[in-house]
C-alpha cells in the first residue's frame, strides 16, 4: 500500500464531536503508516503556508502529539474535548483573488493525495467549488447541531446539542414549577427545526414551534399558543414550557434575532384581547408570569455525548476507508443504522438549489415520526 498525506480541516461553525472525527483519522491513518496535516484555520491553512507563516512539518498531527494550536498532548483524549483544536472558520466564498491564489498555492506545496473537510452545508457549497476547479481529491464528513445537511439521517454534533436543550428543560421545569411560571426557550437550528422538536419533546416541552411547521407567528399560531397554555392553567398546572427554533419568523414573514421575547409580547397582548372580548377564561392568562431563555452557543459547547463521539468516529474511519479505495468525492453518511457515503455532486446540487430557493437544505418533514409523537403527546405545534 502506498503511503498517502492526507489533509484535515474543520471548517463552519464548531460544535460537539469534531475532535473525535480529527482523532478517528488519525489513529487510522498511522495504521495504514499515513501522514495527517491538521490545517488551522479551516482553509486559513492553506494561505499560512503559502505566506510562509508555517511549514507542513509544522502541521503533522500524530497519536502521540502535534504542535497545533496549543499545548495538549495526546490525540486519545481529543475525543472528549468540545470545539475543534484545529480551529475553525465561517466565512463566504474566497471572492478576493489573492486569497484564492494563496488557498490553491498552499494547497500545492503541502502536496496531499486528499483532503478531509469537516463542515456543514454552508461550508460544503463553499469548498466544493475549489475542489471541482482544481480537481481535489476530497472526503466531506457532516457536522452540525442543525442536523441539516442532505442525505444523511445524523450528523456530528446534533445529539449532543439535542440533550444540552433536553437538559436545559428539565432544569427550567423546576423554577418554572416553583413561581408558576411560562418559560419560553429559543433554541439554534438556523432554518431546520430538528433540534428545537426532539430536544422539545425529550424536555418535556408542552408548547414546540418550528419552522416548517410555522413558518411565522400568525395569529392563528398564537390563538393556539394561549389556547394550549389555558388549558394548561385550568387542568390546575400552573407552569409550562415553550420551545421555538430560531428559524420562525415574525407576524409580518421577518427574521427576529430574538423571537422568543417577541413571542412573549404576543402571547400577552393576544391573550389580553381574548380576555377584554369577554373570553373570560383567557383572564387567567393575564397575570401568568413569563420568561424567557435564549440557550445560544451553550449548545455547541458541551462534550460530545456518546452517541456523537461514536458516530464522529465511524464517520472518521470510514473517510479513511473511502481514501484508501481512491474513491473520492463522496460525503460520509449515517443510514438506516449504517455508515456509508453518497457522491458529494448529488449532495452539493441539491444544497445549491435549496440555497438558492432560500429553503432549509434538509428539513423536519410533516410525516416525520417526530411530529407525530409531539402531535400524540398533546405538544402543540402551530398549524403546520
Amino acid at each position: 500500500m502506498s503511503k498517502k498525506r492526507i489533509g484535515i480541516l474543520t471548517s463552519g461553525g464548531d460544535c460537539p464531536g469534531l475532535n473525535a472525527v480529527i482523532r478517528a483519522v488519525v489513529k487510522a491513518a498511522e495504521l495504514n503508516n499515513w501522514v495527517v496535516y491538521g490545517l488551522p484555520y479551516g482553509t486559513d491553512g492553506f494561505q499560512d503556508i503559502a505566506n510562509e507563516k508555517c511549514c507542513p512539518e509544522d502541521l503533522l498531527l500524530t497519536g502521540r502529539c502535534y504542535q497545533l494550536p496549543g499545548r495538549i498532548r495526546g490525540l486519545d483524549v481529543l475525543q472528549f474535548f468540545s470545539g475543534s483544536v484545529l480551529g475553525s472558520i465561517s466565512k463566504g466564498h474566497p471572492e478576493d483573488p489573492e486569497v484564492k491564489a494563496a488557498i490553491l498555492k498552499g494547497y500545492k506545496i503541502l502536496n496531499i493525495d486528499a483532503l478531509i473537510v469537516i463542515g456543514g452545508d454552508g461550508s460544503l457549497d463553499i469548498i466544493y467549488d475549489l475542489a471541482k476547479e482544481e480537481k481535489w481529491n476530497i472526503i466531506v464528513i457532516p457536522k452540525t447541531i442543525d442536523n441539516d445537511v442532505p442525505f444523511t439521517e445524523f450528523s456530528v454534533g446534533f445529539s449532543t446539542a439535542v440533550e444540552i436543550v433536553t437538559q436545559a428543560l428539565y432544569d427550567l421545569t423546576f423554577t418554572a414549577a416553583s413561581h408558576n411560571r411560562i418559560m419560553i426557550v429559543q433554541v439554534m437550528g438556523r432554518d431546520a427545526g430538528h433540534l428545537a422538536l426532539r430536544g422539545g419533546i425529550a424536555g418535556g416541552a408542552d408548547i414546540i414551534l418550528i419552522p416548517e411547521l410555522t413558518p411565522y407567528l400568525s395569529l392563528d399560531v398564537l390563538d393556539g399558543c394561549c389556547h394550549q397554555l389555558l388549558k394548561l392553567q385550568k387542568s390546575g398546572r400552573h407552569f409550562g414550557l415553550l420551545v421555538i427554533a430560531e428559524g420562525v419568523k415574525n407576524q409580518k414573514q421577518q427574521k427576529e434575532p430574538y423571537i422568543a421575547d417577541y413571542l412573549l409580547r404576543q402571547i400577552q397582548e393576544y391573550s389580553q384581547i381574548l380576555c377584554h372580548e369577554k373570553h373570560e377564561d383567557f383572564c387567567l392568562l393575564k397575570d401568568v408570569d413569563m420568561r424567557v431563555t435564549v440557550l445560544g452557543h451553550l449548545q455547541r459547547s458541551h462534550p460530545p455525548v456518546a452517541w456523537d463521539r461514536l458516530l464522529a468516529t465511524a464517520f472518521g474511519i470510514k473517510a479513511i476507508e473511502l481514501i484508501e479505495a481512491d474513491n473520492y468525492d463522496r460525503l460520509v453518511v449515517w443510514q438506516k443504522g449504517q455508515v456509508s457515503s453518497e457522491p458529494l455532486s448529488a449532495v452539493i446540487n441539491t444544497i445549491k438549489e435549496r440555497h438558492q430557493q432560500k429553503v432549509c437544505t434538509s428539513p423536519v418533514e410533516k410525516h416525520d415520526c417526530m411530529v407525530k409523537t409531539a402531535r400524540s403527546l398533546g405538544i402543540y405545534l402551530g398549524h403546520g
